[in-house]
Formats: structure tokens, C-alpha cells, sequence
């Protein structure tokens, strides 16, 4: 039968002998939207009307089998079939039907593969049940069909952690039924094995050796729960995930299912479900290209990492992970033996802990290579300086590569507060130059500032997107201030924490109302993790430009000067025991902030949890607002994703701005109004925010493209 193209279906029905061949095409990735399930259903009506046909095989079009749902009906009126109902008509058919996966099968793409009757599954597979991540449980029987596959224990870490599993892990836990190599040959052959042997259907919801054990699965289901107040400390979906397994354990299947169904609706009916979905689009949009046509985009084979320390060789390894030739450069062979070795380190780690084969690894390494010479750079495509933040010094390493470098490549600078535009400017090509500010530690943290100064050329600016998207990294575009975007609103909150400080909140009181409210650390944590000595002379290099009138809380200077600097030093905000990353509170720091504030001639007032996170939050948003209005930030959500992959502000609320609109942008003024009349320096309502409200619009207005 020749090739049966049905675009209103969203797929291709093709024969081979007896086996009716099912390809869904919806690129790019064959989300199941309504045309392809409505395809779906009438490829199984034909199946079971034609005597011919004796088996369906379902696979992908191009690199997937199917990512999951129609992201863009998640906000309109469900229309039917629903695909629970397509799962039920595909494990009901009364002839096998065997998925062949390829790529990605997540989601709603897993469950249609689940409810098949056989699956295969190529080397390079990734099969996953991330609805987690948006806040949402599988909803068309996976949390059923799941635990009858591979156990409570399995299907409950595959649905909490919304990782995929491998073919191979895949393979091992019985999810798929044999490995292939190629989707349509292989997946022929075991159909017609299948018929051979005549195997008939196997369907998911009647197996019943995974639900043998009941007591190994009330374990499972038991442990899960213990982890919900510290791993998913806020979030709603996981406890009703939970919920769905243990109803696998212990209703029949169907009724499994209807409960299911139910507290699917919960969780889309949710307020975390919207944050968490407005999170996964800002964080798309942010990172779309932009119009490259007649663009010349790089073609990154070779990158120079210029500086060996912490920041450096994590950047080294970000290049190596995306398969680049790294030549890493110190300014002499102590300083550069260091920095390869941390990065050998990285490795060491990886093998140890059984993330990375040591052949993998050592493939890498292969690529890593070290020198002092400004000469073997001579071929990077792209060279990315991570020298300390001193602006003498990164104009220094500039002009070496001006010098050094091939036309056409691409000088970024790793700083994270100053001018790129005046790095570029001792160059004789500032149109090549561009900030790129990766987050420590680089290999883990996602957000990618690309900082971009006035001379930056459109073909560099859209160059460094594709390259960020490469690394695996969120990029969002900045343009040039004090801090960005990221560091500039960190400064301000930091600020208005330490004016909290002072007038009579403790550090370990803002720290937990701040984690109360869904932040992984409050920032007294965070100091003391990034070293407080980072941020001292920050202050010191700022001292000279600082407004006479603008408050000035000393507190933290006082640690320093005592060498308190976090747990690099065993002691700053906390106090830790030596090899433990674990702060107790320090009773010498909670006198220290009385003298200081003696000294300041502050009496000290009681603060409230839910005062301290709306000063918190009063202050991230207002400079948020003003970073708009400067041009600094092109839309909200590039605020909004910022602050959720780089400063931990929690996903499920959808980022400050995100958040501020759900609670009113009236509220949010009057708020800072009201803190104005104790501090009207620093609490200075953004024009943004008054024209808003004056207005009566909201920061999701100022989205739209």
C-alpha cells in the first residue's frame, strides 16, 4: 500500500504485508493534539474492520516517537477524543499493536506507547513522565498502566522526578519488551514475530506480577510520602501522584483510572499548574531565535576558556559537555595545572558517582587542552574570559585576543556586574564582543545571561542564542547596567533584607520565612555559599559612587572584617563544622547585629513572616519594573526567567512578575508606599509599576511579541 499522507489526521497510514503501519507526524516533535488523536482512533477503526490486517505498528515521524501533549490546548476547552479514551481504544483492539519508539516518548507519548500491547524501544530513546515539571500527573492511565509495567518504586520515581528513562533503563525495568536500531525495521520484525509465534494482545491494565508484592509497594509508596515535606516542600501534584500509585496498588484498573481522571482535574484547575506552565513558555520565548535571515550564525567547533578557577574550568567543561575542542588558558603553568585539574575533577566525580562511564569521560577529557600562550587561540571560534571581575584586567585580556584571534570569532566576557561596552572598546572589533554570564556552578546552573553592548554585531547576538541553546543553557537577553538583569534586582532585595537586618528581623528569621515562602535558601544562606568576601568587595568597589543618602547597613561589612566569610572560612552568617556544608546559627553573629545596630541608633522592631517576604518581594519587583522601563529587560518573563533558573525563586509561582500580577500590581505599590514613609530613598514606586496600575493593566500585557 502506497504512502497514505492524512494531514487532518496528523499522521501517515502505510502497509506492509498484514501489519498496518501507524507514523504520526505532527512536527516537531508529534505532540498528540486533536488531529492526531482523532487520527489515531480511526486508524484503529480501520485495523479492526479490515480482515487483512492483521497488527498495527505505531511509530514517529522524523527524530520522535511522540513528546507528549499539545502544549498549545492546555489553556483551551478539551476536545474529544480525549486521549485517556485513545489509550483504552488502543490496549481494546483485539489486534496487537506494537510502538516502536525513537527519540522521545514523554508524556502522553509514553502512555499511548504503554497502552500498546508491545514495545520497542532504539538505542537513544528517552522515555519519560514529566508532568511534574507543569505541575500535572499523567492523566490518559499512565500512573496505572505504569506501576503494572515496572512497580510502584520505579513508577513512582519516573512520575516525582520527571526524568527519562534510557532504552536501555527502560529495557532492564520491563517498560519495553527488546531494544532495536532502527524504529520501522526492527519494529517489522518483532510484528511479524509476534504473528509467528501467535502471541496475541498483552494488555498493561491485566498484568499483575508488579502488584504481587504488596508490601513491597505500600514500602514504596510509604518512602515517597516521608519525601514530600523537604523534596517537593510546597508543590501539589506529587502527593496526588502518590495517590494515583497507591490506587494502582489497590483498586482495579478502571477504577484506578477514574481516579486518576479526577485528580488530573485538580491539578489543571490549579493556581501552580498556570506558574508552572507560564514558566515553561517564558522560558521557550526567551530562548527563541531570533529572525536570523541573511545572518551568518556561527558554526562552533573550537572554544578558548581564558582562566582556570572555580567559574573557568565550569565553563570548560559546559564546552566539552557540547562536544567543543576547549583550549583553557592560565597565565602560568601553576595556575593552568589547577585549573585542568578541576576540571579532571569534575570527571573523577561524575565516574564516581556512576553519572558517566570512564570511557565517556575520557572521550572529553581528549578534547581538553592547556596552555599560556594567547597564540593557540588563534583558531577558537569563540573565546570566553572568566578572569576575575576587575575591569583593568579584562581589558587587558582583551586586547591579547584582539590581537591573537581569527576574524569572525566571537570575544565573549564571563563578568557578572561590569561595562562589556567598555571591554569591547579596546578592541578594534567591539562588534565580535559580547557578555555571556554563566551562573556558578556553571555545569549545573541553567540561565544564561547574554549581555549585549551597542556595537554588538546582529549575526554575534544571534550566534550566542544558538550557542546557549547548544550548552543546554536558558538564555535571556540583557542589556548593559550594574548587574544585568539577575545581580541588579539581587542587589536590591539583598538590600532591602539587610534594612530588615538592622531595624530588628535576625538573619535565621529572614532566611526561613524567605524558604517559607518557596525559595530553596534565603540570602543570608546564600552569602555565606557564595562567600561573603565576594560581595565585600563588591561594596568597596562601589563605595565611591554610592549615593550620600541612600542607606547603608554595615552589618555585613563587620563579618567580613573579622574574615567571616561563609563556609569557605567555616564561619560567616552561620557556623559550620569543619567538612560540613550545614549551618547552625552563630550566637556571636546576632551580637554583632546589635552593636551594629546601637551603633546605627536603631530600636529594634518585630518583623512578621509575611512582612518580610513582602518587603522581599516588594523590592524584587519594583527594580524588576524599573529594568523594563530602562530597556535593561526586553519583556517580563525575561525578568521572570532569570529569577527562576538563576536565583531560585520558586517555579511554581511563576516568577516575581508573574507573581505580582496574580496578587495585583496595586497591591504591590501600596505596599511599597506604605515602606516609603520609613525609607523613601530606597523604596521609590518604578514609573513602570504607577502607569500600570493607573491603568489598570498588568506586566503579562508587555508579552505579547
Amino acid at each position: 500500500m502506497p504512502d497514505n499522507h492524512q494531514p487532518d489526521r496528523g499522521l501517515h497510514l502505510e502497509r506492509s504485508g498484514n501489519i498496518l503501519i501507524v507514523i504520526l507526524d505532527n512536527p516537531p516533535v508529534n505532540a498528540l493534539g486533536l488531529r492526531v488523536r482523532r487520527g489515531l482512533l480511526a486508524a484503529l477503526r480501520q485495523a479492526q474492520s479490515e480482515e487483512q490486517i492483521h497488527a498495527l505498528l505505531l511509530l514517529g515521524s522524523g527524530k520522535n516517537f511522540a513528546a507528549g501533549a499539545d502544549i498549545r490546548e492546555f489553556n483551551q476547552p478539551r476536545q474529544p477524543p480525549l486521549l485517556r479514551e485513545v489509550c483504552d481504544q488502543i490496549e481494546t483492539c483485539t489486534k496487537p499493536v506494537i510502538a516502536a519508539i525513537a527519540g522521545n516518548a514523554l508524556g502522553g507519548g509514553l502512555e499511548v506507547a504503554m497502552a500498546a500491547h508491545y514495545r520497542l524501544a532504539v538505542k537513544g530513546s528517552r522515555l519519560g513522565l514529566p508532568e511534574v515539571n507543569l505541575g500535572l500527573l499523567p492523566g490518559a492511565g499512565g500512573s496505572q498502566r505504569s506501576v503494572r509495567l515496572i512497580g510502584a518504586e520505579a513508577a513512582l520515581d519516573l512520575m516525582l522526578s520527571g526524568r527519562p528513562l534510557s532504552a536501555e533503563q527502560a529495557l532492564e525495568l520491563g517498560m519495553v519488551d527488546r531494544l532495536g536500531l532502527d524504529a520501522r525495521v526492527d519494529g517489522l520484525v518483532y510484528a511479524h514475530e509476534l504473528l509467528a509465534d501467535r502471541c496475541g494482545v498483552r494488555r498493561s491494565s491485566e498484568l499483575t506480577t508488579r502488584l504481587a508484592d504488596s508490601a513491597a509497594q505500600q514500602a514504596a509508596i510509604d518512602a515517597a510520602r516521608t519525601k514530600l515535606p523537604t523534596q517537593f516542600r510546597g508543590l501539589f501534584s506529587p502527593a496526588l501522584i502518590i495517590d494515583c500509585v497507591a490506587a494502582a496498588c489497590e483498586q482495579p484498573f478502571a477504577a484506578g483510572c477514574q481516579f486518576e481522571a479526577a485528580q488530573f482535574q485538580r491539578c489543571l484547575a490549579s493556581p501552580q499548574h498556570r506558574a508552572l506552565l507560564y514558566a515553561f513558555q517564558a522560558e521557550r520565548a526567551a530562548a527563541k531565535l531570533p529572525d536570523t535571515t541573511g545572518l551568518a550564525i556561527a558554526a562552533f567547533s573550537q572554544a578558548g576558556v581564558i582562566g582556570g578557577g572555580t567559574m573557568g574550568a565550569g565553563i570548560a567543561v559546559v564546552m566539552l559537555e557540547a562536544d567543543l575542542q576547549v583550549t583553557l588558558l592560565e597565565r602560568d603553568e601553576q595556575s593552568l595545572a589547577a585549573g585542568l585539574s578541576r576540571v579532571e575533577e569534575f570527571y573523577r566525580q561524575r565516574v564516581s558517582k556512576k553519572r558517566l562511564s570512564a570511557t565517556a569521560a575520557a572521550a572529553r577529557l581528549a578534547k581538553l587542552r592547556g596552555t599560556t600562550e594567547y597564540r593557540d587561540l588563534a583558531t577558537a571560534d569563540l573565546v570566553v574570559e572568566a578572569v576575575y571581575e576587575d575591569l583593568a584586567a579584562k581589558q587587558a585580556v582583551f586586547r591579547q585576543l584582539d590581537s591573537h584571534c581569527k576574524p569572525g570569532a566571537i570575544l565573549a566576557s564571563n563578568t557578572s556586574y561590569l561595562d562589556i561596552a567598555a571591554i569591547a572598546a579596546v578592541t578594534n572589533r567591539p562588534q565580535a564582543v559580547i557578555g555571556l554570564h554563566f551562573f556558578s556552578p556553571a555545569p549545573v546552573m541553567r540561565l544564561l545571561e547574554i549581555v549585549v553592548p551597542p556595537q554588538a554585531a546582529a549575526e554575534v547576538i544571534a550566534s550566542a542564542v544558538v550557542l546557549a541553546r547548544r550548552l543546554g543553557k536558558v538564555p535571556v537577553r540583557t542589556g548593559i547596567c550594574d548587574g544585568f538583569i539577575g545581580n541588579r534586582i539581587m542587589s536590591v532585595y539583598r538590600r532591602a533584607a539587610e534594612a530588615m537586618l538592622e531595624d530588628g528581623a535576625s538573619p535565621y528569621q529572614i532566611d526561613t520565612a524567605v524558604r517559607e515562602f518557596g525559595f530553596a535558601m534565603g540570602p543570608f544562606q546564600i552569602l555565606d555559599v557564595a562567600g561573603g568576601d565576594i560581595a565585600w568587595a563588591t561594596r568597596k568597589r562601589r563605595a565611591a559612587q554610592r549615593d550620600p543618602q541612600e542607606r547603608y547597613v554595615q552589618i555585613a561589612d563587620r563579618l567580613c572584617e573579622q574574615g567571616w566569610f561563609g563556609q569557605k572560612s567555616g564561619r560567616g552568617w552561620y557556623r559550620y563544622e569543619p567538612g560540613s556544608n550545614h549551618g547552625v546559627q552563630d550566637p556571636a553573629v546576632l551580637e554583632i547585629v546589635a552593636r551594629e545596630r546601637e551603633r546605627a541608633g536603631v530600636t529594634p522592631r518585630p518583623f512578621s513572616a509575611e512582612e518580610i517576604v513582602r518587603r522581599y518581594l516588594a523590592a524584587m519587583i519594583n527594580e524588576g519594573a524599573n529594568l523594563l522601563a530602562e530597556g535593561i529587560a526586553l519583556r517580563p518573563l525575561d525578568v521572570d526567567v532569570v529569577l527562576l533558573a538563576g536565583y531560585g525563586f520558586p517555579r511554581y509561582r511563576g516568577g516575581p512578575l508573574y507573581y505580582a500580577d496574580k496578587i495585583g500590581l496595586a497591591r504591590v505599590l501600596d505596599d511599597i508606599t506604605t515602606f516609603a514613609a520609613e525609607d523613601p530613598q530606597f523604596w521609590r514606586p518604578s514609573p513602570l509599576l504607577i502607569r500600570l496600575v493607573e491603568q489598570g493593566q498588568t506586566f503579562a500585557s508587555l508579552n505579547a511579541e
